[in-house]
């Protein structure tokens, strides 16, 4: 997937940046910033369709 980049500079806490391309398996700081922008984006659209939703789904498995 490509992304929509603009060079930008923000201050980061390298310990933390690096220990986040170690658990995330990123290549590198900047990729682990992107995959950890993208899950918290995620997390966030998750929780508000819980709240709309949350209990009022019935889920159907395939073939049943």
């Amino acid at each position: 997937m490509k992304h929509a980049t603009k060079m930008t500079c923000i201050r980061l806490d390298t310990k933390l940046a690096d220990k986040a391309v170690k658990a995330l398996g990123a290549k590198s700081r900047t990729e682990a910033v992107h995959i950890a922008l993208g899950e918290i984006v995620a997390l966030k659209s998750f929780k508000e369709l819980m709240l709309r939703h949350g209990g009022k789904l019935k889920f159907e498995a395939h073939g049943k």
